[in-house]
């Protein structure tokens, strides 16, 4: 067998190639095997001007098509290469966290390598604006930490998420002292909630996840629904917090430490638009005064 003539997408058989030139004299038809690497023979048969035409443009588009692409990606790769890169913006912010914050209390740091009791378990939203941390000065080691869309509570029946299994961790392993939930103004989930039709039989990953807090909806609709969207919003974003609460209580194990007294529940609410931060405990207990499980206390108001 005769050499082979190499293309980016065939290799040809040129064991015919004494009979092409015949052919080309003759004007005569003649045959072509056309074999891609690996695979079966093709037989494409036809005049040899036009099989010669479809090797060439074979191998001609390719080549010009792999330049081009080459030029936008070269092209593509400088102007992302004249963007500023946002990590540029963390790592001074790091640095700094290092040098004033770990090194200044390089003790504490080493301790909770070792391991963390925090006292805290924090429910909060994943809104960029609420972190809890930052509202409330909490230290590393000092509150073990879920957020979410519109800080909420799935009940116990609902399955497994990333708050349940938080929740288990925090209160059966860490054994934390306090579960708090915190609420904030103009939680987009919580108006998600209340914007929801009705009839609306539309799924997405959003609206059922804050169909969890439809009890707050209702109770909002309830108590507030003689007053503007924006007020029953408001109204839904402190009751979504109780609800959280209520909806904590259906954890078999959380039950238990409650009615222990070894664990308690609040309710909190920050309010971005005038820096408040109200605050509450919610009472748990199996027979209280008027056959009622539940009662607030120790309700407080930072401004």
């Amino acid at each position: 067998m005769a050499s082979f003539l190499r293309t980016p997408l065939f290799s040809v058989d040129l064991s015919i190639s004494s009979r092409i030139d015949d052919s080309l004299r003759m004007s005569a038809s003649s045959s072509l095997r056309v074999r891609r690497p690996g695979t079966a023979d093709l037989k494409v048969s036809g005049s040899v001007k036009r099989n010669t035409c479809l090797i060439v443009q074979a191998s001609k588009e390719p080549l010009e098509l792999t330049r081009e692409l080459r030029e936008k990606q070269k092209t593509t790769f400088e102007e992302k290469n004249d963007e500023l890169d946002p990590f540029e913006e963390l790592k001074p912010r790091f640095l700094n966290f290092k040098k004033r914050v770990y090194l200044e209390n390089l003790d504490h740091y080493q301790n909770l390598a070792e391991g963390q009791a925090p006292k805290f378990m924090v429910i909060a939203c994943a809104d960029s604006r609420v972190c809890p941390s930052n509202i409330l000065g909490f230290q590393a080691g000092e509150a073990f930490t879920v957020r979410n869309v519109a800080n909420l509570v799935p009940p116990f029946q609902h399955g497994a998420s990333e708050v349940n299994a938080g929740l288990e961790f925090a209160v059966n392993s860490l054994q934390v002292a306090n579960i708090l939930v915190v609420g904030h103004s103009r939680c987009g989930g919580i108006r998600a909630l209340m914007s929801m039709k009705r009839d609306d039989d539309t799924r997405s990953f959003i609206r059922d996840w804050v169909s969890i807090g439809k009890t707050a909806r209702l109770s909002t609709e309830a108590a507030a629904g003689n007053l503007s969207f924006e007020k029953q919003c408001k109204h839904c974003e402190k009751e979504s917090v109780n609800t959280s609460l209520l909806n904590l209580l259906t954890y078999p194990w959380i039950e238990e430490r409650v009615n222990e007294g070894t664990l308690s529940l609040h309710g909190g609410y920050y309010d971005f638009t005038d820096c408040s931060f109200e605050k509450w405990t919610l009472v748990y207990r199996q027979c209280l005064e008027g056959g009622s499980k539940y009662s607030i206390k120790n309700r407080s108001f930072w401004s």
